[in-house]
């Protein structure tokens, strides 16, 4: 491996033209195709295998043209004080709005008008119009979108108060400012660790190169592949993130082997083969974290993992060949002019100058973790163990309109509807009643409405509602409680205990469905993949380290490592979003379940990073002690090497993570918050504390790998073992091609 890179890496430095050029116009080609292809499909959201996904199919093929799982929007009048929304002025007003949403969009499937649907309140102060759609809310068209906000307005004017609910207005959330927050502070931190604008700039423009390759193929392909728009969300973040990273190992690894007097091409093709290897190896994990999504069965999950997954492959060979090639048009600048100066100084003084070199911040931080390694690994488990102790009681559900903004519309309509009518109405549970194999349709179902009456939460069922055909019905059962509480989860799984009852006694089937419905599977689906996924993920990644460390407590000590900080991570989450600590701090207005979606999806993205530290880091650690270094001495200058760079590209990460925590969206906000505090936690404690300690009380059994397994295992060099040797015994004369610029070739 470190041997083919090595050669790549000068391949491309000394054929840089052409292999920038073959970049650009792969970015020019995926930039066509994006700007031509026609308009993604978005995704029919599904969740294959669930109770609610079962009902929303029979209803589509019981009920043809209903769209059970359409988007529906809830404009909730309330009246001024003293008046009631019974008065004929406001009635009048009510009646003129449902004109105008019948009258608004082909996409409306129906309108309630509030007065014929019991849709007002026992006050009489609160009303509410349900208009449904023949679309989900990711197809909605912008003309329904606008006319449902027109409505709204016209009927304020009135002297109402209006809010306008449901999902029919969702929209995906605006992330470029954050982007641009998060790429600014890489291009300082970058200015920082190189001292060069130059050298900080490669990165930045690499990995925005590979962006770019990856987003637009995704649109290219969108409608061949069925991809919907949301499917770049999680490649632009995570391809940004890895770019900037990959590109900034390799760049780092080049300017040492400068420093150590090589030619530039030289330095090149060695960055490529040792740093190199280590970002092929560490994008290896990351795809494995990312492809292992499709063990959950979600399709929208699995294909934006697919997606991430394609972004960073190009991510790691852009830093294979595009970054040498850069370097090569970089010449002297890739130094800053005092750093160049100094380093003139030192190779003109020769090669016993650099004993003299003072030691750095890593240095100095591993050689203080060798003197105290169980004091250093004691106080980083004790306090990730700290951090991790609220994540006992976490709790995961899906994030409904109560848990918006106050000062937005949604949570506003949100409210008004609970005050009037009861929370259970910001959510109602769908209840289909399969009659077909049942004697007496009609029997069946109101023995099925009388049961879910008498169970305890229910504050009312509707009547049944039957298709054409008299064989299947619906009800519309209503919560005492929020939509998204444990309570109502307690209550569909109480309706659904009672279906075998059913089943048996009437020979009907009876599903429990309704966005609700939808959400609790959706979390219980999650919850149940979860194990397989960590198994999957840690256990080819494990293998995968253990063939690159040639070792079996590096990796294992890697992978123990990683779920204490991702444990950790969601105590934080759960002490901030749940329990409402530092609330005010974050931006937290309501507190609440935890996403569903959030320990899988920290698992697969902060996985995948993490391994990238641990492999940058142990691989130069493993290279200087297969070298001769001593362990602990090959762990100082593991240190000396890479902390600065794993510092660099750790702040990096939790900068652009951290940018999302301003989002207004609760689940934007809570996703950068966990994953921004996960990378915290792995870099600073995991691989710059716990690493180190460990390694330095295993000394040499770190490194033990048995000898039938080593037999085994692949050797891929990543250490560069093999490439030096050979190199060792190649004729200096031999390792240069001949080049025309080969007085370009000295720094």
């Amino acid at each position: 491996m470190a041997t083919f890179l090595y050669k790549l890496g000068r391949f491309a430095f000394r054929r840089r033209g052409f292999v920038a050029l073959i970049w650009v116009a792969l970015l020019a080609v995926a930039g066509v195709g994006a700007a031509t292809a026609s308009q993604p499909a978005n995704d029919s959201f599904s969740i294959p295998g669930t109770e609610a996904q079962k009902a929303f199919d029979l209803l589509e093929q019981r009920f043809p043209g209903g769209n059970a799982d359409g988007a529906t929007a809830r404009v909730v009048f309330r009246a001024p004080s003293g008046e009631k929304m019974t008065d004929p002025d406001n009635k009048a007003v009510v009646t003129k709005t449902v004109a105008d949403l019948k009258a608004s969009s082909p996409q409306v499937a129906s309108v309630a008008d509030p007065y014929r649907a019991r849709a007002v309140s026992k006050d009489g102060s609160t009303a509410y119009i349900l208009t449904s759609y023949k679309v989900n809310s990711m197809e909605l068209k912008d003309p329904a979108k606008d006319g449902l906000k027109e409505a709204g307005e016209k009927a304020e004017k009135s002297g109402l108060t209006v809010q306008i609910g449901g999902d029919a207005l969702q929209e995906m959330p605006e992330t470029g400012s954050t982007e641009i927050i998060g790429i600014a502070i890489s291009a300082v931190v970058l200015a920082i660790t190189f001292g060069s604008l130059v050298a900080a700039g490669l990165p930045l423009m690499t990995a925005l190169i590979g962006v770019g390759i990856g987003i637009s193929s995704i649109t290219a392909l969108a409608t061949t592949l069925g991809l919907s728009t949301t499917t770049s969300t999680l490649a632009m973040m995570i391809g940004l993130a890895v770019g900037i990273d990959y590109a900034l190992f390799i760049v780092s690894r080049y300017r040492a082997e400068l420093a150590e007097g090589r030619d530039r091409e030289e330095a090149a093709g060695r960055a490529v083969g040792t740093a190199g290897s280590a970002v092929v190896f560490a994008g290896l994990t990351v795809v494995i974290a990312l492809v292992g999504l499709a063990v959950v069965n979600i399709p929208m999950l699995t294909k934006m993992g697919f997606a991430a997954a394609g972004t960073v492959v190009i991510a790691v060979l852009i830093a294979i060949s595009l970054i040498p090639a850069v370097l090569g048009f970089a010449g002297k600048r890739v130094f800053g002019r005092r750093a160049r100066r100094r380093l003139e100084e030192r190779l003109a003084a020769g090669p016993d100058a650099s004993a003299e070199e003072k030691p750095n911040m890593g240095t100095r931080w591993a050689r203080f973790v060798l003197r105290r390694p169980l004091m250093v690994l004691l106080v980083a488990v004790l306090g990730l163990g700290a951090a991790a102790v609220p994540a006992v009681s976490l709790e995961l559900g899906l994030p409904d309109d109560g848990s918006q903004p106050v000062s937005s519309q949604k949570r506003q309509a949100y409210d008004a509807i609970s005050d009037g009518f009861g929370p259970g109405y910001n959510g109602p549970l769908m209840v289909v009643v399969d009659a077909k194999g049942s004697d007496d349709a009609k029997g069946a179902a109101e023995q099925v409405r009388k049961t879910i009456t008498g169970l305890d939460g229910v504050a009312g069922v509707s009547p049944a509602t039957f298709n054409k055909a008299g064989d299947t019905a619906t009800l519309t059962v209503i919560s005492k409680y929020k939509p998204s509480s444990i309570d109502t989860e307690n209550l569909v799984g109480d309706i659904r205990d009672e279906a075998s009852g059913f089943k048996a006694d009437t020979g009907a089937e009876v599903l429990v469905t309704g966005q609700t419905g939808m959400n609790i599977d959706i979390s219980q689906k999650l919850n149940d993949a979860l194990v397989p996924y960590l198994v999957l993920v840690v256990g080819l990644a494990f293998l995968l380290l253990m063939v690159v460390f040639r070792s079996v407590l590096v990796p294992l000590k890697a992978a123990l490592g990683f779920l204490l900080s991702v444990v950790a991570a969601l105590g934080a989450v759960v002490a901030v979003f749940q329990w409402g600590w530092l609330a005010d701090v974050f931006g937290v207005e309501e507190t609440g379940p935890i996403m569903s979606m959030m320990p899988i999806f920290m698992i697969g993205v902060v996985f995948g990073l993490a391994m990238d530290y641990e492999v940058f880091l142990v691989t130069r650690m493993r290279e200087a002690y297969v070298h001769g270094e001593r362990p602990g001495q090959a762990v100082v200058t593991g240190f000396r090497h890479g902390a600065r760079v794993v510092t660099a590209a750790a702040v990096i990460m939790i900068s652009v993570f951290a940018g999302f925590i301003g989002s207004s969206e609760s689940m934007i906000k809570m996703i950068g918050f966990g994953l921004a505090t996960a990378v915290l936690f792995d870099a600073f404690v995991v691989r710059m504390a716990i690493v180190p300690a460990v390694l330095a009380l295993l000394g040499k059994a770190a490194w033990w790998l048995p000898r039938w397994l080593d037999r085994t295992l692949p050797n891929v060099d990543v250490e560069g073992e093999g490439l030096r040797k050979q190199l060792e015994a190649t004729p200096a004369a031999q390792q240069h091609d001949s080049d025309p610029d080969a007085e370009l070739t000295r720094v």
